[in-house]
């Protein structure tokens, strides 16, 4: 999947206002872990995760969303009658239906000709949207629109800690809900529009994408809960990334020394670092955004390319690569050349 004509406009995340450490769960299963052997200092042993932040539990989705857009339209410097599309790519929705995105649509003020639609592909929906819109793009069908997402994970939390405080509370409870502890919450847009060929423009030049969905049922969540096979889904999910990596490197001429940053889903510690050691990358070249945020989802990558463009981080002509594993499994590296 090449686009030729696509730029990124503009990208702006919003960070949940509440720190949580992996500390205060734990207090807050304290006779859980000491029942069941578990010692002090687990989550973040086996994390990497300091701290998640959240928003307040009843935060919905579309408000933090329509934030960081109306950031994202800002920095752009457009007007908001031009853009074509909004795709909401997240995890947490406000409802089942209608859309989050048409909510957001709404908020945000668009336009009735602005397409509006959620796309969902766990970990992997942002950069599926940024896709779908820059097909738009090519095609011209629209020349701009804005990709959104906001994970608020406060509730999966909050009752995943209720139930793992029951005094009937297993081991095999405990590790299956593990992944959902370290699970974190924020905001991000991105704008997308056509390229005119200009300098400065930052391209996103597309990418590949594969999948393995004969293991589609190793990590399975409800707005409640999360129960995942972590051993499996990282081993399964590093075999597939290998897979991915070799058309990567046929498709977009891709090596670890010619890419100067990888901004990557991350889980956590192990699987950061398991991932740069099975495609040989140096560490330092990602951007570690989970021992203060913890797991964001699909909002993980566009996050971390904001704060390299907050923190001017980017160099003109730098080529970037947005890579993640998703549940379902999914695999998608994508390249922007800043």
């Amino acid at each position: 999947m090449r686009f030729d004509n696509v730029q990124i406009l503009s990208v702006a995340h919003i960070e949940a206002p509440h720190p949580v450490g992996s500390d205060e769960i734990e207090a807050e299963l304290g006779a859980t872990m000491s029942r069941l052997g578990i010692p002090p200092g687990m989550i973040e042993r086996f994390s990497g995760i300091r701290s998640r932040l959240h928003f307040d539990e009843e935060m919905p989705p579309s408000a933090a969303a329509t934030e960081a857009g109306e950031r994202a339209i800002a920095a752009a410097g457009i007007d908001r009658d031009r853009l074509g599309v909004v795709v909401n790519t997240s995890v947490c929705r406000d409802f089942i239906e209608p859309s989050t995105a048409s909510i957001v649509h709404s908020k945000l003020g668009l336009a009735s000709t602005c397409l509006n639609f959620d796309i969902s592909n766990a970990c992997l929906a942002f950069i599926n949207g940024m896709e779908m819109v820059s097909n738009m793009i090519e095609r011209k069908q629209v020349e701009y629109g804005i990709v959104v997402n906001a994970e608020n994970t406060r509730h999966a939390t909050r009752r995943t800690i209720e139930r793992l405080s029951r005094p009937d509370a297993t081991w095999e409870a405990f590790r299956d809900a593990f992944a959902t502890l370290t699970l974190g919450s924020g905001a991000v847009a991105m704008i997308l529009g056509r390229a005119r060929g200009a300098v400065g423009e930052h391209r996103f030049l597309g990418g590949v994408n594969l999948s393995a969905t004969q293991h589609c049922r190793l990590c399975v969540a409800q707005v409640d809960s999360m129960v995942t096979n972590a051993k499996k889904l990282l081993n399964h999910g590093m075999e597939l990334a290998l897979k991915t990596w070799a058309r990567a490197r046929e498709a977009l001429g891709w090596t670890p020394d010619n890419i100067d940053h990888f901004i990557i889903h991350q889980v956590g510690k192990a699987h950061t670092e398991r991932f740069a050691r099975t495609l040989g990358i140096d560490l330092a070249k990602i951007f570690r955004l989970y021992p203060d945020h913890g797991n964001i989802g699909p909002a993980g990558v566009p996050i971390v390319l904001s704060k390299l463009v907050e923190g001017n981080r980017l160099a003109a002509g730098d080529r970037i690569a947005l890579m993640g594993i998703g549940s379902g499994i999914n695999c998608t590296m994508s390249e922007v050349v800043w």
